[in-house]
């Protein structure tokens, strides 16, 4: 709980962690692979190793930018708004009052519903304070959906 918001966060799910963490072994290993396949014969081992070497140590780097990247994002439900944190080095906040919201969508890909994922994508009336929660568990994307739909639209008759 951070101090001063008087709200209880709620983390996002670790399959979301897990997937992003697949995408990106799945995109530099392979890279890896193929720069040392393509030394190898042309310039021996020792270069070949070499050439693998920047995209794997990418993908060790990736690999714990995601986590910390993963347990920055947190969103709670208060009475009046919705708040949606993120970030390591810059701490970003987003305040969505409900009384603004004007859509709640639901969106899952094809890779995100293999993992059981959902993201929740907020729109309001200025396109700069549309927000998302990119990973929950389908299940809470759509409790979200229709608690903000409904009390958006409780807010918003009394505008």
């Amino acid at each position: 709980m951070e101090s001063g918001t008087g709200a209880g966060w709620t983390g996002l799910p670790r399959a979301l962690l897990t997937l992003r963490r697949l995408v990106l072994v799945v995109t530099l290993v392979p890279l890896a692979v193929a720069a040392a396949a393509v030394l190898l014969p042309l310039a021996g081992p020792g270069w070949a190793a070499l050439a693998a070497l920047p995209p794997l140590a990418l993908t060790a780097w990736g690999w714990w930018l995601l986590e910390r990247n993963w347990r920055s994002w947190r969103y709670a439900e208060r009475a009046d708004d919705l708040l949606i944190s993120r970030g390591v080095l810059w701490r970003e906040t987003t305040v969505v009052p409900y009384g603004r919201m004007q859509l709640v969508e639901v969106m899952s890909g094809p890779l995100a519903r293999r993992f059981g994922l959902a993201s929740v994508q907020l729109h309001t009336a200025a396109a700069a304070s549309d927000a998302r929660i990119p990973g929950v568990l389908p299940e809470e994307a759509s409790r979200l959906r229709e608690r903000l739909t409904e009390l958006g639209q409780a807010r918003s008759a009394g505008l």
